[in-house]
């Protein structure tokens, strides 16, 4: 994917995301860190373009809520900023790529640690398979079959200074 398929994409799952919940009222999106973040803020423009409607976005760290956290450090709780009460609202949480499921399972929880939403959506940029949890995206940028083998990387000009989706193999 190159910087104009992702925006389009992007436009898309925004309207998606408006369609299926009847509108823009009530909604918060939550990013994943780090790529997800700036995905959940874009999708948050794109739907403000399209509705008129001010969408609040925060910022989740997963990894103190991750099942291998014995081989990944927890990063500092600032990286968590939820500018909004959980409890009783629809979420969607927003990530770059949805692979075993384990970081939404870790999403998951952390939020519910904050309050009791009325539900939580996952919006994706890109689905590669591989599930080991039956979890499932409800909106989806691309369905990118992958070998388990190969890496997909998502670049974002936030973080990366381009924008672009690539499939890559190991070396």
């Amino acid at each position: 994917m190159d910087q104009e398929t992702i925006r389009r994409t992007i436009t898309r799952m925004a309207h998606e995301i408006v369609e299926r919940n009847k509108g823009a009222a009530g909604l918060s999106l939550v990013g994943i860190q780090r790529r997800g973040v700036h995905l959940a803020e874009r999708l948050a423009a794109a739907i403000a373009a399209a509705e008129g409607a001010e969408i609040p976005v925060g910022t989740l760290d997963v990894s103190a809520y991750r099942d291998d956290r014995e081989t990944r450090p927890a990063s500092a709780e600032a990286d968590t900023r939820l500018p909004f009460p959980i409890a009783g609202r629809p979420i969607v949480l927003v990530d770059d790529v949805l692979y075993t499921g384990r970081t939404v399972r870790a999403a998951i929880a952390a939020l519910i640690d904050r309050g009791r939403p009325s539900g939580i959506q996952l919006a994706v940029l890109v689905d590669r398979g591989h599930r080991e949890l039956p979890i499932r995206p409800d909106y989806v940028g691309k369905n990118l079959p992958t070998s388990s083998r190969e890496q997909v990387a998502v670049r974002l000009r936030e973080i990366d200074g381009v924008d672009e989706v690539v499939i890559e193999e190991p070396v």
